[in-house]
Formats: C-alpha cells, structure tokens, sequence
C-alpha cells in the first residue's frame, strides 16, 4: 500500500464522520457558498508567468516545511507577489493543513484560491465552495471515470474551476472530459517521490489545447518554466520552493520578477 493509498482510506474515515456531523444544508447557508467565483484557469491563460502559490505547512514526503508562517500574511504576500492564484492543502492528517486556512486566505486576498485535497465524495465539493475556494482538485489516480465527470459537473453547477491532476498517459485518457478546465501533470511518482520534468514534457502533446495546462511537482527553478514553457503549459504549481523559505511571499516576488526577466 502506498502513500496515496493510505491518505485515500483515512480521507473516507473522516468524510463520513463529517457527514453525520454537518448537513450539506448547513454548508449551503454559508456566506461563501452564494458568492461569486473568481476564475483560475482564466487568470492563467491571461498570464505571461502562470504561477499557482501554494501554502503547505507538511508534506508525506518532505515532512516539516515550514510551521510558522501565518496564512494570512502568505496570501497577502502572494497576492502582492502577482501570482496568478493560491493552492492551499486543506487536509490535516498528512499536510497539517485545515479549511479554516482556506478561509483565513480568502478573508485576506482577492486571488483565486484552490482547494487542494483528496476529494473522494460529493461533500467535499460543497464543502469547497462554502469555505471560498475557486477551484478544486481532483486526482485521477484515486477516481474513476465515472467519479471524474459526477465531481467535475457538480463543481461547474457551482461555478467551481476544476484542475484534474493525472501521473501519467492512462490517467490521462480516462480524464479528458468537457467538464475540466485545466489539466495538471504531476512530475512526482506518486510510488518512489521521484520527480521529472520529462513527465509533463511527455503528457504535453496528449492534452487538448482546450485545456490549461498546470505543471506541478519539482518546479523550483525560473529555468525549469522557461524549459516548459514551450510545450504549452500556461500554470506552474510551486509549493516548497516559496513555503521553504522564511517570507514566501518575497520569495514568490523574486521568482516572477526573474522570470519576467
């Protein structure tokens, strides 16, 4: 069993829970649920740079990155950074992350914020929306097809972007649907953690052009954009690099200003 297999099993415990805990009629009572959206995808393929900003405390495969920053202070400095939108992990057992994050960024920026979790269950979706995210995640490796086009038609009701997230060329056919609007390719193996570029590079020419296209995982560097840039990828999801340091947000506006260079 590996590690998203684990996340997957514990994910479904505490949705479960949940749902006995809080009706979905509660959730769309919440402010945020009526509100406007802001989109993503749109802010990207608008961009010249295309960087996503993500706020992770942990990660399975890194362990403690950074757990003293504040969300808020990230988001403002993001926002201020000009990124083009905020991944924030809303699970905690793994990532140390909660929606009460979520909530706190969209209380203190006007980026579009993804929700980044392993969504298993309709529940999570209109979770997503009453908090104030933008956009949802939706990981090919733990869905099927049949799960892909229910969560991603539900979220467009909503006027939720959805990224879906694939590993590699057979997740990649089952996904493609009219439903999403951008398609991430994850360059770590999800088994070893190993990352590659070549990845993204491979999957590059498989994705319809109707799509945006996120690159995610291992983007450390300005060169590592400009190298997949030429392959049509618009959004650059870019988490430990910024989260590492002791002022993400600075270290974000440095990024964009080399790259711009």
């Amino acid at each position: 069993m590996n590690i998203l297999d684990k996340i997957v099993i514990d994910k479904r415990k505490e949705v479960n829970l949940k749902k006995e805990l809080i009706p979905i009629k509660a959730y769309e009572q919440l402010p945020y649920f009526g509100m406007k959206t802001r989109s993503l995808s749109e802010k990207l393929r608008a961009s010249q740079t295309g960087i996503i900003a993500e706020f992770k405390r942990k990660s399975p495969s890194k362990s403690i990155i950074n757990d003293t920053a504040l969300v808020e202070d990230v988001a403002i400095g993001y926002e201020n950074a000009g990124v083009c939108g905020m991944s924030i992990l809303t699970d905690e057992i793994y990532f140390d992350g909660s929606m009460d994050d979520l909530m706190i960024a969209r209380e203190n920026c006007e980026l579009p914020l993804l929700r980044k979790e392993f969504i298993i269950d309709e529940y999570q979706i209109i979770e997503a929306k009453a908090i104030g995210a933008d956009a949802i995640l939706l990981i090919a490796a733990i869905l099927t097809k049949a799960e892909i086009k229910q969560f991603s038609e539900l979220a467009k009701s909503l006027n939720l972007d959805v990224l879906l997230e694939v590993h590699n060329e057979d997740e990649l056919h089952k996904s493609i649907m009219p439903s999403l609007d951008m398609l991430g390719v994850n360059n770590r193996n999800l088994k070893t953690f190993e990352v590659s570029l070549d990845i993204s590079k491979q999957l590059s020419a498989l994705i319809p052009n109707d799509f945006v296209k996120v690159s995610e995982s291992g983007i450390s560097s300005v060169d590592a954009i400009k190298e997949l840039q030429p392959y049509g990828y618009k959004g650059f999801l870019i988490g430990e690099n910024f989260m590492k340091t002791d002022n993400p947000g600075a270290s974000a506006n440095q990024f964009i200003k080399d790259l711009k260079t």
